[in-house]
């Protein structure tokens, strides 16, 4: 194709814009990230990557692809659709039905897309591909790695509930035990476990400390199934109280036929959480846990309740906020209660709390019924 044929390509695709778009939406619906979207959403910067394509047809341009696109729209609509949830392949295919287009326009109008006309079309069209797939890529790469992190880091962060427990229930053994049997074997025992936890604990610390940065909320992966929520909570307080360790009481006041819909493992962390929570604020007095029916489709509404040191009233906006720790208590990064709530919020449900110093806490959250 010669000069003019490159100047009449350029002007046929500027003239017919409007129906080369309308082809392209109706073929890129069929694309199943795609169905969904609206107009100006599916169109992104598809128009602009037109106009591109004809000035560089009406310019002859000999630029290299960088050059050609660098400053305009391909990466902002890598990162467009990787929010739109297409795939690689679907952004592929996108740019690909558009070159489909542009050849069915050409030799609809008896033009040959052949040499320089051949050469500028793939050009654009290939490196909109590259730098939007690269764009989409990074992105992608660098979510997953923040999930997997957080995710790393929500699990070292529940691993120290275990081990308190553990804790708890060696110096219970170590105050049952007579005075003098507290010596060979069962001294070396004692310290075996109290060495083992410290070396945990730290090893625990150094994963939050190294994922303390993260940003991104964790996807969660949901296994619901019906089950009583008294039992869940009376094996809870036993843990926390294996042998009348600690002078906090724990009272479990869910009544014995509530029937929860949750996430068993999830929801068992949520409370452990919370416990842990109270019973620090509560050195010495009552931690009180209850749920009741809500009457709203089966929906159900916990609470854990303590009548400890309570929260600052300018702190109670900003409790379930990650690294919010109290400047007073330390030896955390503030996730116990954003993890509360990351959990509530992925099964559908809402957290809240109420408290004044003083007088103590409540905190609590609703469980969608199954029909949700």
């Amino acid at each position: 194709m010669d000069n003019n044929g490159l100047d009449k390509l350029s002007a046929l695709i500027l003239e017919n814009r409007d129906a080369v778009l309308s082809q392209w939406r109706e073929q890129v619906r069929k694309i199943p990230s795609a169905e969904h979207l609206d107009t100006p959403t599916l169109n992104d910067h598809i128009p602009q990557l037109i106009e591109e394509l004809a000035a560089a047809l009406r310019s002859r341009s000999n630029e290299t692809i960088p050059e050609a696109l660098s400053e305009t729209s391909p990466p902002a609509h890598g990162l467009q659709r990787l929010q739109d949830r297409f795939d690689l392949e679907e952004v592929v295919s996108e740019y690909n039905i558009l070159r489909g287009c542009i050849h069915e326009l050409a030799d609809a109008n008896g033009l040959s897309l052949q040499g320089k006309a051949f050469h500028i079309l793939n050009r654009v069209l290939d490196g909109a591909i590259g730098l939007a797939v690269h764009t989409y890529s990074t992105q992608k790469a660098l979510e997953v790695k923040e999930r997997r992190e957080e995710y790393l880091t929500f699990v070292a962060h529940d691993l120290r509930t275990p081990l308190n427990a553990i804790s708890l229930a060696t110096g219970a053994m170590e105050e049952a035990l007579p005075e003098q049997s507290v010596d060979g074997k069962n001294a070396w025992m004692l310290e075996v476990l109290r060495r083992n936890v410290r070396n945990l604990n730290g090893l625990i610390g150094k994963v939050l400390e190294e994922n303390s940065n993260l940003l991104s909320e964790i996807d969660i992966k949901l296994e619901r199934r019906t089950f009583d929520l008294w039992p869940l909570i009376e094996a809870l307080l036993h843990d926390f109280h294996p042998g009348g360790g600690t002078s906090t009481r724990l009272i479990n006041e869910v009544p014995h036929e509530l029937v929860v819909y949750a996430d068993a493992g999830l929801l068992r962390r949520v409370f452990e959480n919370l416990i842990a929570n109270a019973t620090k604020y509560t050195p010495s007095g009552e931690v009180t846990i209850s749920a009741r029916e809500t009457g709203a489709e089966g929906a159900i509404e916990c609470r854990v309740s303590d009548n400890g040191m309570g929260i600052p009233e300018k702190r109670l906006g900003n409790v379930f906020d990650k690294f919010e720790t109290d400047p007073e208590k330390g030896g955390g990064l503030g996730l116990g209660l954003a993890i509360v709530k990351t959990f509530i919020e992925a099964h559908g449900g809402k957290v809240s709390v109420e408290s004044k110093q003083g007088l103590g806490s409540t905190f609590r959250f609703t469980l969608p019924g199954r029909s949700k």
